[in-house]
């Protein structure tokens, strides 16, 4: 049972909380102990709020996760805990979120009760509105860029890495949806509705626009953002970052993949070698050169 509950809790799905990273790696405090701490806090709290979230949302969709080819073996889902443990055990983490935030920063409780309130809404009704529901699910990693700047003093960090952080969010979430209709097929409308409203080559073309629009917000935060070093060494790290959303172009297109983001992120060694190289370039850069 217990390996059933942390599998319902989605451990896999807690690497979407490293948006909250941003604001202490780009404002060069990474090595600051007091900051590092506190953004450190938030990511776990953050991983048990949207742990609740994902118990909450298996409850409501339960009799949609059973028709689903591949979500009907969740543990909720098939029956292997109950609705009422799940239930409990959302609150229970809610709970310490929101308490432990309150002392942390109200600032950041704040984020996390609108959070906790969008997703509700989503789960509720926009996750059937075609385009809101992705842009609905890309305001939730925004709000991880905000919970990490609430978190510390931030001096320097740049208004261009929300918009990059939005763009990226959407260009996931579209790849996900191509993914899923892939995927589904014939059973669209019996097991994802809002799959009704989008075709492939819509999400082609929507996927095309984000990806160009994100190469372009980075190049130009890396040469006009106020943080930057004023040597330009940041444009350095371009080349990783057109790599990684090529990679993850041919993932979707070409291997047909995408449903399952975080796995791909987990088990793709091209894009994970990519993501390390960018990573490292911009500590480098930011601070040691």
């Amino acid at each position: 049972m217990l390996r059933d509950i942390l599998k319902s809790m989605r451990p896999n799905q807690w690497l979407k909380n490293v948006f909250i990273l941003p604001a202490l790696v780009f404002d060069r405090q990474l090595f600051y102990l007091p900051a590092l701490f506190r953004t450190l806090l938030g990511f776990i709290l953050f991983c048990f709020l949207s742990s609740a979230i994902y118990l909450l949302n298996d409850i409501a969709d339960l009799e949609s996760d059973r028709k689903h080819p591949r979500k009907k073996n969740r543990p909720i889902a098939a029956g292997r805990i109950s609705v009422k443990l799940a239930a409990s055990i959302a609150i229970f983490l809610l709970l310490i979120v929101f308490i432990s935030g309150y002392f942390l920063s109200k600032t950041f409780l704040f984020i996390a009760v609108l959070y906790w309130i969008i997703n509700t809404i989503y789960s509720k009704w926009l996750k059937h509105e075609p385009i809101l529901d992705a842009i609905t699910l890309s305001m939730g990693f925004l709000l991880r860029v905000f919970a990490g700047v609430s978190l510390i003093v931030v001096e320097r960090f740049s208004p261009w890495l929300y918009v990059v952080a939005s763009l990226i969010s959407l260009y996931i979430v579209f790849g996900k949806r191509r993914s899923e209709l892939n995927l589904l097929q014939s059973t669209t409308n019996e097991q994802r509705p809002v799959l009704d409203g989008y075709t492939i080559p819509f999400l082609d073309q929507l996927i095309n626009i984000i990806s160009a629009t994100t190469i372009i917000s980075y190049c130009l935060y890396t040469f006009s953002a106020p943080n930057v070093p004023e040597n330009h060494t940041m444009m350095l790290t371009i080349p990783f970052v057109i790599y990684g959303i090529f990679r993850y172009l041919y993932i979707m297109q070409v291997l047909c993949k995408g449903d399952t983001p975080e796995e791909i992120f987990l088990h793709d060694r091209p894009l994970q070698i990519t993501m390390l190289a960018w990573a490292l370039f911009v500590i480098i850069i930011f601070y040691f050169s």
